[in-house]
Order: structure tokens, then sequence, then C-alpha cells
């Protein structure tokens, strides 16, 4: 069995789960899924920089209205069940839990305590992050010592 730990920021979409299921072929997949709700992982200046990056100009002045705190942490408990129920009904294992602070520390840990085979990164583009190898992928591959993959999401959730 192939051991994923995956890194998302929101719940996955059908699209995500058929892509990220679908990697290793047939090879059955034992997913361990960390996830730091969008709120909590970078300033609103930044979430906005990227927003007009992308085009999204509403998004970005609808910044200020994304949840923190315990709204944000509320939002990322059903994100995470959501989307380990929907890995576990392609047939793979999946547990997962929330990251609270230091997602890299978290993320080091995680592939440690399950002997991970890879680091699968899944988040929309974060361009000023991306642009400085500020972002988790970037980071990650100095620090947990198996591959690490990025991909972005293929949809708004």
């Amino acid at each position: 069995m192939f051991t994923s730990v995956l890194m998302i920021e929101k719940a996955l979409t059908s699209a995500d789960v058929e892509f990220v299921t679908t990697l290793h072929g047939d090879e059955p997949v034992s997913f361990h899924v960390l996830l730091q709700p969008r709120g909590e992982q970078a300033d609103r200046l930044l979430r906005a920089i990227d927003d007009v990056a992308l085009g999204e100009l509403d998004e970005a002045v609808r910044e200020g209205e994304t949840p923190e705190g315990e709204e944000a942490r509320s939002m990322g408990e059903r994100a995470l069940e959501v989307s380990l129920k929907a890995l576990r009904a392609t047939g793979d294992e999946a547990d997962g839990r929330l990251i609270e602070d230091h997602p890299l520390d978290a993320l080091k840990s995680m592939v440690e305590e399950v002997g991970a085979d890879e680091v699968i990164v899944l988040t929309d583009p974060h361009y000023v992050e991306e642009f400085f190898h500020r972002d988790w992928a970037s980071r990650a591959r100095h620090k947990v010592g198996v591959p690490v993959l990025k991909l972005f999401s293929h949809s708004k959730a």
C-alpha cells in the first residue's frame, strides 16, 4: 500500500478526489489528510493579491469576509469530514486532522508518524507565496525527506 500525506486548505472537489486517487493507478493508497483552513494560513492582503492576479476582483473585495478563528475551525472540520468521506468512497483509506499552527511542522510530524512515501500539496494558486518560494510545497521539499508533489485544485469548492 502506498502512503500519501495530503495537505489541503478546503474541501476536495470530486475532480480533486478523482485526480489524487488515480495518481498511482490501481495501487491502494492510504491518505493522511492535513487541512488548514484558508482563513488561518495567510493574511488578507496576500489572499487579495492572489485573487487580483487570477482576475477574480470580486473575490479580492470579499477577502475581509473570510472566516477566521472558531468559525474557520468549524468550516475546516466540515471540509475535512467531506474530504475524508469522498476519499474513502473510492475504496482508499483516509484519516486526517486540522492544522492549528505551523503547517510545516505538522506535515513533517505526520510524514514521520505514518512513514509516508510522498506528500501531495493540493491548493488554489497562491502566486505571491509561490513567486518567493514561501508556499507549502516549496518549503516542504526542504523539510520532509520524501517527494513533494504540488497540485492545483481543479475548481472552486
